[in-house]
């Protein structure tokens, strides 16, 4: 667990592959593919997914030792915090959100979209995080999604 390595339920873990004694370019480092694995339980595309233009794959940066736990992700996205985007792999968790239907814009990644983000092309999560604050997400997403299908 990423503060107590004897906790009962590691929700956070140290990545298994990673040296724990020799941190010095020990990271999970540069960029990975990330596949958008779940809709919602209406069927619908994930907010992620809708920001990426409805991408099935995307590609972003990684700089980290830690991970959600491969043995928990199921019970947490059963709970209700959904794990939409995934690794190649199918096993580690990369996109976590909940419906619009539950939060204005719960959305969360284990990649670094501000290594991407410029001044005028901000990534897509925060894209939509100033849609959100900006009451103009809903109006983005429909528009998106007309265009996604099309």
């Amino acid at each position: 667990a990423e503060f107590d390595e004897k906790c009962d339920h590691p929700v956070v873990i140290f990545m298994p592959e990673i040296d724990k004694d020799n941190m010095g370019g020990t990271m999970r480092l540069g960029a990975r593919d990330t596949k958008f694995t779940h809709q919602h339980e209406d069927g619908s595309m994930s907010t992620a997914q809708i920001l990426y233009n409805g991408a099935d794959t995307v590609s972003e940066r990684h700089r980290h030792r830690y991970e959600v736990n491969p043995d928990r992700v199921d019970e947490i996205h059963s709970a209700g915090l959904k794990f939409v985007g995934r690794d190649t792999t199918g096993t580690r968790m990369e996109v976590a959100e909940l419906p619009r239907s539950e939060h204005p814009y719960y959305v969360g990644c284990q990649y670094h979209p501000e290594f991407k983000s410029r001044p005028l092309k901000p990534s897509p999560p925060f894209h939509g995080l100033i849609l959100a604050a900006t009451g103009l997400l809903d109006a983005h997403v429909e528009k998106a999604k007309a265009a996604i299908s099309s």
